[in-house]
């Protein structure tokens, strides 16, 4: 048991198996941001209603407070002093509107002494606070207490002559009334809450599933592909993105049959190619063994025929190992700076003598000294097989032109021969491994139709490309386009 990219891997009979994170799941989260995004909202208007409803109740509970005190304020005016008692009118008023808004209303005089208190309780006493001392200077002033619950007013009494001030009405209202509300309204709003609570918590169950159905599906059509031999295209269609992932996933597997299918040809023609040799060796062998007292002569032709079958098959698994080689090596190359034109000219220095044998001309034309980045070890096999192929594919008393070019960017190297050339029907199949244009030709002249498929590889391995132009009975011309600069690959 070990952890791996944060998950718990546990290894049960040789297998691993992963442990999950839960919220690593596609569904999880969709789930959960449903809930989020349903959730969030609901609970800030809950707050902003809440909130809204209270400021609203308080201000408007405020507002009739402070007219009340304002229409009693002016019940007083009218007197020229607020010694004595108070006028049994105004102290009725007073008490109605304590007990209509459930409050205490004091009449505070000049000298802050309490001459009137709905409460009967401190008339007589002083009280110095604040809010009294301010409103003495002609500030009415309101608060509200949310922590106590209770709403407190002071109105300036004024004299209607002098419009002196010469005392304060001090009215605090219990706010108990707006809390009930508050708490009925929060009530309500967590009902609201907790019924949307339980439709997301469905909705996102629903939601989830939907949505990763689908990929369920794939997942499941993916796994039933892995298990048989055959493998069926997809189709899911649910959304744009499980179209797109379908296309793609098509195409893979339409490229994954065709690497199978070259991969199955591919071993085919190579167990024909090696055991054909063999079975011509077995042949010869047997013949020797089947006849009494063979004749020296017939002896020594057998045993050069069998040799040179073993040379053939020498060679096909040479080349074999060339490709199986720059398919592992395809990241390991190396690179030098180096004189292409020097290359070129030993490889011709080489094959002149094969050249000669058949009377064929071998032309080098170079136009300018090139210099370029190259895996030398690659680069001379594919220029050895193509100018050693146009020597071999060719007519007696032929010729063969190689030449050399180069811009600011690429080098270009051009084969060209006076040969038999390509039929337009097998111009796109040359490069494929054992594949022969005429193969009784070339087993004849030993092919093993591998050269081109290993020019190939390597000359796309220096990130260049090679074409092929040919006219059936009127030559062929190969050019390699290859980059002074090697890039390697970021992959």
């Amino acid at each position: 048991m070990y952890i791996q990219n944060g998950e718990l891997v546990t290894i049960l009979g040789g297998k691993l198996k992963l442990r999950r994170h839960p919220f690593k799941s596609l569904r999880v989260l969709i789930f959960l941001l449903i809930l989020f995004v349903g959730m969030v909202p609901c609970l800030i208007i809950r707050g902003v209603v809440l909130r809204s409803n209270e400021s609203y109740s308080v201000s408007i509970r405020m507002a009739e407070i402070q007219n009340q005190c304002t229409i009693l304020c002016n019940q007083l005016s009218v007197l020229d002093t607020l010694t004595g008692d108070i006028p049994e009118s105004i102290d009725a008023e007073i008490t109605q509107f304590s007990n209509i808004y459930n409050g205490r209303v004091m009449i505070i005089d000049q000298s802050y002494q309490i001459i009137e208190d709905s409460y009967d309780q401190d008339v007589g006493k002083t009280i110095v606070s604040g809010n009294v001392i301010k409103c003495l200077r002609g500030e009415s002033i309101s608060n509200y207490d949310e922590r106590n619950s209770y709403i407190e007013v002071t109105a300036p009494i004024r004299v209607t002559a002098s419009k002196d001030i010469v005392g304060v009405m001090l009215a605090s209202v219990s706010t108990d009334n707006i809390v009930g509300i508050q708490e009925n309204l929060k009530q309500t709003m967590d009902i609201i809450i907790l019924t949307a609570l339980v439709v997301l918590i469905v909705s996102g169950i629903l939601v989830s599933f939907y949505i990763t159905r689908p990929l369920n599906r794939i997942t499941k059509s993916v796994e039933s592909m892995t298990e048989s031999s055959e493998g069926n295209e997809l189709h899911e269609y649910a959304f744009l993105e499980t179209i797109r992932f379908s296309e793609a996933f098509n195409k893979l597997i339409g490229r994954f049959k065709v690497l199978d299918e070259t991969r199955q040809e591919f071993v085919s023609n190579v167990s024909h190619e090696l055991k054909t040799p063999l079975t011509s060796m077995k042949v010869l062998a047997d013949s020797l063994l089947s006849q009494e007292e063979v004749p020296a002569e017939l002896y020594r032709e057998f045993m050069g025929d069998m040799s040179e079958e073993i040379e053939r098959e020498n060679k096909i698994i040479n080349d074999l190992l060339s490709l199986v080689k720059m398919d592992k090596t395809s990241h390991d190359m190396n690179i030098e700076t180096l004189d292409i034109n020097q290359i070129v000219e030993r490889i011709l220095k080489r094959l002149r003598p094969i050249a000669q044998k058949q009377n064929i001309e071998l032309v080098f034309e170079t136009f300018r000294t090139v210099e370029a980045e190259v895996d030398e070890t690659k680069l001379s096999l594919a220029v050895s097989n193509l100018v050693e192929n146009a020597i071999k594919y060719n007519h007696k008393n032929g010729w063969v032109h190689v030449s050399l070019n180069a811009d600011h960017k690429f080098f270009y190297l051009k084969v060209a021969d006076s040969g038999m050339g390509i039929p337009k029907e097998s111009q796109e199949h040359i490069f494929e491994r054992f594949y022969r244009v005429d193969k009784s030709h070339s087993r004849e002249i030993g092919g093993t139709g591998l050269g081109l498929a290993i020019t190939r590889s390597a000359v796309v391995m220096h990130r260049g490309a090679i074409k092929v132009y040919s006219e059936e009975g009127e030559g062929t011309t190969f050019t390699v386009r290859i980059p002074l600069k090697y890039v390697a690959s970021t992959n």
